[in-house]
């Protein structure tokens, strides 16, 4: 799937499943704005990844919770690039803090850029992509938009908001021509600490149970392995491609089949 002549936009692209799929959007022949907030150091790496493949990339800064930095944004990638076809709203925050502890200010943190961000950024990105007839836009989201959890009860809680703003944008926006989906991960392997994303609840016994008999980690993948950016990446290739014109609002699950266990 070529994407020779593309513009795109990829939110928190300077780590992780953002800097894969930024990466391979850029070998397929995109051209990237390589989002980033606070350190641009991830954002370069990305960068020179893209590069190194022939790609041809550009950083853009921004807090994706404050609109003013999202218009701010989109004009410096139209500038710099012409126009905007593909928007890949990624950029997001899991604190895992329990439910009694949360407390207004931190909820508002987490809504404001899990949800309220890739509202914005869509409304932001919306007035290019009709200039240009069309676009396609895929929103990261996760498991968690269906499954609850036991560590961090208001990111599932976005995941769950996000998952109506990808049905109803792809509704408004299917008139411009613009397709809105959805990706769903499970756990993804990005190198740090593993994200807890797929782990159940227990009950005391059944806990006692499985650390007398402790199994590893890929027992909750019927696949054996945790997923990776470029699972997420080569997906979203798919998606944003000419060959997935007829698919919007659709929330696909990507997760190993963790879900089914």
């Amino acid at each position: 799937m070529k994407l020779n002549g593309k513009i795109a936009l990829v939110t928190g692209a300077g780590t992780g499943i953002g800097r894969g799929i930024a990466v391979e959007l850029g070998k397929r022949g995109a051209r990237v704005a390589v989002h980033y907030n606070r350190s641009d150091s991830g954002a370069l790496e990305t960068k020179r990844q893209i590069e190194a493949e022939g790609g041809e990339a550009v950083l853009v800064q921004a807090d994706v919770s404050n609109a003013q930095d999202i218009q701010r944004m989109m004009q410096q990638t139209v500038q710099h690039f012409g126009g905007l076809d593909i928007l890949v709203n990624n950029a997001a925050l899991q604190l895992n803090i329990p439910f009694l502890e949360y407390t207004g200010d931190l909820f508002d943190r987490m809504m404001n850029t899990n949800l309220k961000g890739y509202w914005q950024c869509i409304q932001a990105a919306v007035p290019h992509m009709k200039q240009r007839g069309g676009g396609r836009i895929v929103i990261i989201s996760s498991v968690h938009a269906k499954r609850a959890t036991d560590f961090d009860p208001v990111y599932a809680m976005t995941k769950g908001g996000i998952r109506m703003l990808g049905r109803e944008s792809a509704i408004e926006l299917a008139k411009y021509n613009i397709t809105v989906n959805m990706i769903e991960p499970g756990a993804v392997d990005v190198g740090l600490k593993s994200s807890p994303e797929t782990r159940p609840f227990y009950t005391p016994e059944e806990k006692e149970r499985i650390d007398r008999n402790p199994k590893p980690i890929t027992a909750k993948f019927p696949l054996g392995r945790r997923g990776l950016p470029s699972d997420v990446a080569s997906l979203v290739c798919y998606i944003v491609s000419d060959e997935c014109q007829f698919m919007t609002g659709s929330a696909i699950r990507l997760d190993g089949g963790s879900m089914l266990l």
